[in-house]
């Protein structure tokens, strides 16, 4: 079985250069985008719209981690060859009230506190739903997303706030909605039409687990729970037709220095490489027993797919050799990328009759942020789009976009560097089209050299030929998380 590798040094990118992407953006946009190099595509047409931190303080207070900043939408819609830009914050209760203070109210998950030392923040347990992390248009709503809370609902074409979302009464106050569903393409519990598939998690001792799918018109078709033992780190699950599979991290939480009020309740997660990873793969019929595996020691953060074949279970995944925090960085800005493990996409080969598993490192480049068809969520495929580094080895910012032909082994690479900052790519199929790779790939990135954000469309059948058309804002985005693409949604210029 072969091993992770470990974190060595890149110097393909100036360390000033990336942290001016991490700079805030208060101010709120709408306007068509005018600079455009190359053709936009005519058949491309709908809506990206995105979810990031876009404040990297509190008036002048700055967050020890951007996954702490307040969360600010963006949409860019693309019709007839033209586009259109809007920005919105998501005006969620800790949001207004600090910005009437004018100074942060709340800790942050990942070690932002509140002025004051120790004695300010010390048994204040309060979350702050920030609403940063993903955004997604279905049932005909526009929902904000953040894992450990509800979502906010959004109206579509403004991008104002709505309010908190509990999905017609599914959800309870304080219930938590995963921000990372899955879309399955074809349900067979909703007539085979597509099915949102998302979860919710609590976790102590023991974690609870609720699952729920949804159709097209945002009605739930189905919902479960089930208890696993041990503290969860859930923040990603991949689907099959009949499977939701997770990956319990082996990490252990000590709340002390959390609730002592000296560090957030992400930096007391500690990471035990004696341990395994453990597969938990629940059936999706709400009945079967659940079935755990266990792998080799790694953390992940975020599945790109997976899928049943000759009676196994396949599941792709970015694996970290351990917990990727900061190494006793001061801040995010000051991290030590040689110290801080990369991520690399592996294959686990699940096989629920002997509840073994085998592994490959199938991307061994630094990589985060995986994409694909989604007309293949869920089922065996044979192209991947997913960010990396610009060099091959070592640890470094997403600087470019890489396809991987998982039949072949064959790789592709579209890079931003020397001063181009890249993130989630996006595949976007073009319309009517049965070939799998006959579509878009949509990266927005930071252009260091501008000082502005630039939307790169790539052919994702030539991607090594660049983009056909390059939107250029004129101002910057913080650098985001995660977003969605909806081809029936275009916002009117």
């Amino acid at each position: 079985m072969q091993t992770l590798s470990s974190p060595s040094a890149s110097t393909s990118f100036d360390m000033d250069d990336w942290r001016s992407g991490y700079r805030s953006q208060p101010n709120e946009y709408a306007y068509a985008i005018e600079d455009i190099d190359g053709t936009i595509p005519a058949e491309l047409e709908g809506t990206l719209f995105r979810n990031g931190p876009g404040l990297l303080d509190v008036n002048g207070y700055p967050v020890h981690h951007p996954f702490d900043g307040d969360g600010m939408i963006t949409a860019i819609s693309i019709a007839q060859g033209k586009a259109y830009f809007r920005n919105r914050f998501v005006r969620t209760e800790g949001y207004v009230k600090e910005r009437a203070a004018g100074k942060p109210l709340y800790r942050g998950v990942f070690g932002t506190q509140k002025p004051g030392g120790p004695m300010a923040n010390a048994f204040d347990l309060r979350l702050k739903n920030i609403a940063n992390t993903n955004v997604i248009y279905w049932g005909e709503k526009l929902l904000a997303l953040w894992e450990a809370a509800e979502p906010h609902r959004l109206n579509p074409e403004t991008l104002d706030t709505l309010g908190l979302d509990y999905l017609d009464g599914v959800l309870k106050p304080g219930e938590a909605f995963s921000a990372h569903p899955r879309i399955d393409p074809s349900c067979d519990r909703n007539n085979n039409q597509p099915c949102l598939v998302n979860f919710g998690v609590k976790t102590g001792l023991s974690s609870t687990i609720t699952l729920y799918e949804f159709d097209p018109k945002g009605r739930l078709v189905h919902t479960h729970r089930r208890n696993i033992p041990g503290f969860a780190f859930l923040h990603d699950f991949a689907i099959t037709p009949n499977y939701c599979i997770f990956f319990q991290n082996p990490v252990s939480f000590n709340p002390i220095p959390y609730l002592a009020g000296i560090k957030g309740a992400a930096e007391c997660i500690q990471f035990n490489e004696k341990q395994p990873t453990r597969a938990i793969v629940i059936p999706r019929d709400g009945i079967s027993p659940i079935q755990t595996v266990d792998l080799q020691p790694c953390f992940v953060f975020h599945h790109a797919n997976a899928f049943e074949a000759d009676g196994k279970l396949y599941l792709d995944s970015v694996c970290y050799q351990e917990f990727p925090d900061l190494k006793g960085a001061e801040n995010y800005l000051e991290a030590d990328f040689s110290r801080i493990p990369e991520g690399q996409l592996w294959r686990f080969e699940l096989d629920l009759t002997t509840e073994t598993s085998q592994a490959d490192c199938l991307i061994e480049r630094g990589c985060e942020f995986p994409d694909l068809n989604p007309n293949n969520v869920g089922r065996p495929y044979r192209y991947l789009y997913i960010g990396v580094a610009h060099q091959p080895q070592g640890n470094a910012p997403l600087q470019a976009v890489l396809k991987r032909d998982l039949a072949t082994g064959k790789e592709e690479i579209w890079s931003f560097a020397p001063r181009g900052f890249a993130g989630e790519p996006i595949f976007v199929p073009r319309p009517n089209s049965t070939v799998e790779d006959d579509g878009w790939i949509l990266s927005q990135f930071y252009n260091a050299e501008r000082g502005c954000s630039e939307l790169a469309i790539l052919d994702a059948q030539h991607v090594t030929q660049g983009p056909v058309a390059t939107l250029k804002l004129p101002h910057h985005v913080p650098y985001g998380l995660h977003g969605n693409f909806t081809q029936d949604f275009v916002i009117p210029a």
